[in-house]
């Protein structure tokens, strides 16, 4: 490392299933990079979500987000525009446009989320619960107040179903 490296900061290798585990919002979420890891620069989370997984529409204010699709068929949009996407995409979506996404009934997805700056990863933490298996949680229903509250704590708007 150079001499600009912060102390105490380090590079470091995880392997698939390694990271801070949490069940967030009826997913299994894998917080990989964190804002600590990288002086807030971004934040990088496997996200593991059923088949059917949709989460409310939603705006980010202060980070823009990147999907890189690993497994499962997902549909969204950004602002006016829709896509769909499978293995291999990446979906960018900027800071302050509304957006949503949808992983098909056929299977369940698997996607790494990149957000800058980061943050995000401080949401899963205080939203979800720590996993206690590497699994999706048995599904329950949210609490949207808290899920609204909390969201906005973060510079996130939760907006109503289309």
């Amino acid at each position: 490392m150079d001499d600009s490296a912060s102390p105490g900061r380090t590079g470091f290798v995880l392997a698939g299933d390694q990271g801070d585990p949490f069940w967030f919002l009826n997913t299994l979420t894998l917080n990989k990079i964190t804002g600590e890891d990288t002086a807030g620069g971004f934040t990088i989370v496997d996200h593991r979500v059923p088949a059917g997984f949709a989460p409310p529409p939603h705006i980010h204010h202060r980070a823009d987000e990147a999907f890189f699709i690993i497994d499962g068929e997902f549909e969204g949009f950004c602002g006016e525009q829709s896509w769909t996407a499978g293995p291999g995409s990446i979906v960018f979506l900027p800071r302050e446009i509304p957006h949503g996404f949808a992983v098909s009934q056929a299977g369940p997805g698997r996607t790494l989320l990149i957000l800058a700056p980061a943050g995000f990863d401080a949401f899963v933490a205080q939203l979800g619960e720590p996993a206690a298996e590497l699994r999706l949680p048995d599904p329950s229903p949210p609490d949207i107040g808290r899920v609204v509250e909390l969201a906005a704590a973060h510079g996130i708007t939760i907006l109503p179903p289309p």
